[in-house]
């Protein structure tokens, strides 16, 4: 495997805005704490140091030692757990929805630069300690989202009808999907996928992805935190009664979006009057603000007294959206840093005022990696086409214009061969007719032979050089159609199953982990031999 690295900007595949963001975050100081670097590290470690309450740290040490309590756990994470408890640790964090195995290899990708970034950081700074987190959005109810998976470019859904958050989901119907991906690997010996899928269970679907992550990132030290809980929620209250009480976040994020758009950024997410949720099992309904009080769909209306009542004693009944989610994680959590995609990292810009207002500590905002994984066929079709990595990025029809273009050289020069012949002919014809005037018809029938199998011979090369071009082009298209599914990013897509003939996954994600870079924004091209 040999990796390539390349300036955001030259690929093409992402916005000024995205750029920015990656690589100059100067130009949106307005809009966050700090700029991301290595070297601001020491600040925002001050920072959060004393934001950061001591009740709330013992709160997560004590919640993570429960959720881990019975599972496997590697030597560094039963570390990383107790130094939790210490007021010289702190979190890089980055966190997704729950798509089914994993989903798009991206998630993977993030993962593993938070990762990076703590193993780096605890070198940089041995007076601290820096634990890698993932945050479950267990909450979401987009189902839609993450119930298809992409397996060998075959698109798999698991079904169901259940509704509200989806990390509280049955695992009803599952496990057909499991043995159906399974069978890929029956003639696999070494193949781990069997032994991930009987990880990837539990109670729901919230229990069954934390056991997965484990499973994958135990022995990297990562810590998953899954914020439907109890516990967690009671540090939430002061912020929901906020919300309740003011519609806080609204006005917030409504100053900052103008501010945004006069710079000319683009808004990610709007806000609504009230960020929050009302969620059971199978429910996830806005909170909607009335004059005397509030409603939610299907549970009626209440009065302010009756939902601040309900929020005392059900914390766990209240869920923060979009807006209010990265509040909840910072409140949570001792962090320094938030590495997301470039969508995510942009509507981040349009919070710090939401922070502000709570008077808690803004993060660092960090882009994640971003890979393009070129397999050893994908590799031997860009060396039979002649391209170079550069050609990726560029668009498809201007790849095969230049291919035809450099190929015009292996063209036969028909016009100089056909002038070459007709003065043969008409030289032959000459002097046949010197010899004997009476054999005339006879060189004339004879070199239009000659011309026909001329042409035969011409038509001939030019179907062969056609069915080379026709070959070159349809190369050219599978290159990008594999790279670049649907004309969008492979790592939107693919998933680590398909990188993973074998089924050797954590194998991949080992290799993975030795290619990422967290604090270079460059894109990685990784390439097979």
């Amino acid at each position: 495997m040999h990796k390539f690295s390349f300036h955001r900007q030259l690929t093409g595949l992402f916005t000024d805005q995205q750029n920015q963001l990656a690589y100059n975050q100067e130009q949106v100081i307005p809009f966050i704490n700090q700029t991301f670097s290595e070297e601001h590290f020491e600040k925002q470690i001050a920072l959060k140091e004393v934001n950061y309450p001591k009740e709330s740290r013992a709160i997560l040490a004590k919640v993570l030692q429960g959720n881990y309590a019975g599972k496997n756990v590697s030597d560094i994470q039963k570390k990383n757990l107790e130094l939790l408890e210490k007021s010289s640790t702190f979190t890089i964090t980055t966190g997704h929805q729950l798509s089914i195995f994993t989903g798009p290899i991206y998630f993977i990708y993030k993962i593993l630069h938070v990762i990076r970034s703590t193993e780096e950081l605890n070198k940089q700074h041995p007076e601290n300690h820096f634990v890698p987190v993932f945050w479950m959005a267990s909450e979401d109810h987009d189902f839609e989202e993450i119930q298809t998976v992409e397996v060998f470019n075959r698109e798999m859904t698991w079904d169901s009808n259940q509704k509200g958050p989806v990390g509280r989901f049955d695992l009803d119907g599952l496990d057909n999907l499991k043995k159906e991906i399974a069978s890929f690997f029956e003639n696999q010996p070494e193949s781990e996928v069997q032994e991930l899928f009987d990880a990837y269970s539990g109670n729901n679907l919230a229990e069954s992805t934390f056991n997965l992550v484990n499973k994958l990132f135990a022995e990297y030290g990562l810590i998953v935190v899954d914020g439907d809980q109890r516990e967690l929620k009671e540090m939430m209250i002061p912020l929901v009664e906020k919300e309740l009480n003011e519609q806080f976040s609204f006005h917030a994020v409504h100053k900052t979006n103008e501010q945004i758009q006069k710079e000319g950024l683009k808004l990610q997410v709007n806000a609504r009057e009230i960020n929050l949720f009302y969620i059971e099992n199978q429910i996830r309904e806005r909170i909607l603000h009335l004059e005397d009080g509030f409603f939610i769909e299907g549970k009626g209306k209440f009065s302010r007294e009756e939902l601040l009542g309900l929020l005392h004693t059900s914390p766990e009944c209240f869920s923060p959206n979009v807006i209010l989610r990265p509040v909840y994680q910072e409140i949570i959590l001792p962090n320094l840093c938030y590495v997301g995609g470039v969508g995510e990292i942009s509507y981040w810009l349009q919070l710090k005022g939401v922070f502000d207002a709570l008077a808690i500590v803004y993060p660092m905002i960090q882009v994640r990696s971003s890979l393009l994984w070129i397999d050893a066929v994908a590799s031997k079709r860009l060396d039979k086409a002649e391209l170079v990595l550069e050609d990726l990025f560029k668009d498809s029809t201007e790849v095969k214009k230049h291919y035809l273009a450099e190929n015009a050289s292996e063209e036969i020069d028909f016009e100089k061969i056909d002038q070459q012949f007709e003065e043969l002919r008409l030289a032959l014809i000459d002097k046949i007719d010197a010899i004997d005037p009476n054999l005339d018809k006879y060189a004339l029938a004879e070199t239009v032979k000659m011309q026909k199998q001329l042409e035969s011979i011409k038509e001939k090369l030019t179907r062969s050089v056609k069915q080379r071009h026709d070959a070159g082009l349809k190369a050219i298209d599978q290159i990008f159609d594999k790279l670049f599914p649907n004309g969008g990013m492979q790592e939107r897509s693919l998933n680590i199953i398909s990188m993973c003939a074998d089924g050797r996954v954590k194998s991949k994600i080992q290799q993975l982990h030795g290619f990422i870079e967290p604090f270079n924004p460059d894109f990685i091209v990784l390439r097979e031999a």
